[in-house]
């Protein structure tokens, strides 16, 4: 809303302006007044001084001889040769005088009505240059007309913009006593919002771990694990990985290491809880991992390593595909098995030793490698290149640490990651354990909105200088999209080998 000081400026603005076109317009009219000027008198009249003269003597052929004799008979010879050629002429004289005499006539009728046409011109011509000299001073007098009823309307306007600066005054101290308090009310939602998020989660924690002294009540027996080290959402925000990790290093003899006794399985619902507030529901998770069905297309005994809450599980299931999973989580091994889903708990090494070689179709692994130390992952995927059978897929997603956007806002965030793998250095260790071809796709790409902008060109005025700008601008707009190609690029990305 436009305040009371912004009104008055614009009107005054307004005004300014309009005063301004009328005084160029009024400059302008005054400029194209015309002058006096001297007007030309008509043509002169027709001179027909000879004319009378002409009328009498346009016949100079005589009439036939009459006399007698040689002499007689020799003029009327001669005239007898003579005599055509001479009335011909005759004609001609009588022509040319009456021809003078129509335009004569004529002339003088256009001479008199060039001379009435003058003076009706001359006439019309001081009535007009007349009526712009009093249109003129007509529109001068508009000027001080309208500033008297200004200057008697101005007692009044000052008062009037009195009021309207004190009314605007204290609206705006009253806008802004409520600005400030719509300030501490927005402060006091933000905090209630805050504890209300931190109560769900602890309302949550709790929930999860009523239901796990619940089931470990009833089974009868402590049972121990490992807190699960999956994903909860890599970037902050629903994610698509799975979550249980499988491993946490080796012994000397290539043995995996014994569960850290610090950690039970009534606390495994910890994680679950971690997970439910940052991975998303789980058909976000569906619809993020329906992409790799694909790879796995025709197979058979597909192993979901680190299976989570079983989204890709159920995926197999709904495309026809045979499969199960594995967790070391034990409320998610749980959890699935609640819901029909064929989940072992246990860790990924110890189960894969246990398979026959050749024994499955394909094997699956969402956000799971980062959690494994380096000994522990090249005995997995030593052992995933025996077990599966040739014609198979490994499918292996995990955080792209080579994007500086999903290591630092996503990778050190998670305490159960233990080693972060480049695109090219996972892609090499699934060559290097046994698999004929391996390539990486890139996934989860940042928004265009979160990466560097570049700048458009500027219009810097001469053209030397325009150059210069050019240039530094192309300069700025090169590095901008190597800093993106480092620091913006996918948060994501899956190494896909074959069998």
């Amino acid at each position: 809303m436009e305040t009371v000081d912004a009104t008055l400026r614009r009107l005054k603005d307004e005004r300014d302006e309009a005063d301004r076109r009328y005084n160029e317009a009024l400059t302008a009219l005054d400029r194209a007044l015309p002058g006096s000027r001297e007007w030309p008198s008509p043509a002169a009249a027709l001179d027909d001084s000879q004319l009378a003269a002409l009328n009498q003597e346009w016949a100079i052929i005589p009439g036939p001889p009459s006399s007698n004799g040689w002499r007689g008979r020799l003029t009327g010879f001669i005239w007898r040769v003579m005599a055509p050629y001479l009335e011909r002429q005759l004609t001609f004289n009588s022509r040319l005088i009456d021809h003078l005499n129509r335009q004569a006539a004529a002339a003088r009728v256009a001479h008199k009505s060039a001379q009435e046409d003058t003076a009706r011109l001359r006439d019309h011509a001081a009535a007009l240059t007349e009526f712009h000299a009093r249109l003129l001073v007509y529109l001068q007098q508009v000027t001080a007309y309208v500033d008297t009823r200004d200057r008697d309307a101005a007692g009044g306007a000052l008062v009037l913009n009195a009021s309207l600066s004190g009314l605007a005054e204290n609206f705006g101290k009253h806008w802004e006593s409520l600005t400030v308090r719509d300030a501490r009310r927005d402060a006091r939602a933000d905090k209630i919002a805050a504890e209300q998020t931190e109560l769900r989660t602890l309302v949550g924690l709790a929930q999860q771990a009523t239901i796990a002294i619940k089931r470990e009540l009833e089974s009868g027996h402590g049972h121990h694990g490992e807190l699960g080290h999956g994903q909860h959402g890599e970037h902050g925000e629903p994610r698509h990985g799975h979550h249980g990790e499988l491993g946490h290093g080796q012994h000397g003899q290539g043995q995996p290491e014994s569960v850290a006794p610090s950690f039970r399985s009534l606390d495994s619902y910890k994680y679950v809880g971690f997970e439910d507030q940052f991975r998303g529901s789980r058909d976000a998770i569906r619809a993020r991992l329906e992409s790799y069905l694909p790879f796995f297309a025709g197979a058979r005994d597909v192993l979901d390593i680190g299976c989570g809450r079983g989204e890709f599980l159920e995926l197999l299931a709904a495309a026809g595909i045979s499969g199960r999973g594995i967790d070391l989580n034990h409320e998610m091994a749980e959890l699935c098995r609640a819901r029909g889903l064929d989940v072992t708990e246990g860790d990924a090494v110890s189960y894969l030793t246990s398979l026959p070689d050749g024994s499955l179709g394909g094997l699956f692994a969402a956000q799971v490698v980062e959690h494994l130390q380096p000994n522990y992952l090249l005995q997995f995927l030593e052992l995933a290149s025996q077990k599966i059978r040739p014609g198979g897929r490994i499918v292996l997603e995990t955080l792209n640490p080579a994007c500086w956007v999903a290591f630092f806002e996503s990778y050190i965030r998670d305490i159960t990651h233990v080693w972060p793998l480049h695109p090219e250095t996972l892609k090499y260790l699934v060559l290097a354990s046994g698999f004929t071809r391996a390539d990486i796709e890139y996934r989860s790409p940042v928004p265009p909105q979160d990466r560097l902008q570049t700048v458009a060109q500027l219009d810097a005025g001469a053209p030397s200088t325009r150059t210069d700008v050019a240039d530094l601008v192309e300069s700025f707009n090169a590095n901008v999209d190597k800093l993106n190609a480092r620091l913006f690029t996918h948060l994501d990305y899956a190494v896909i080998g074959a069998r």
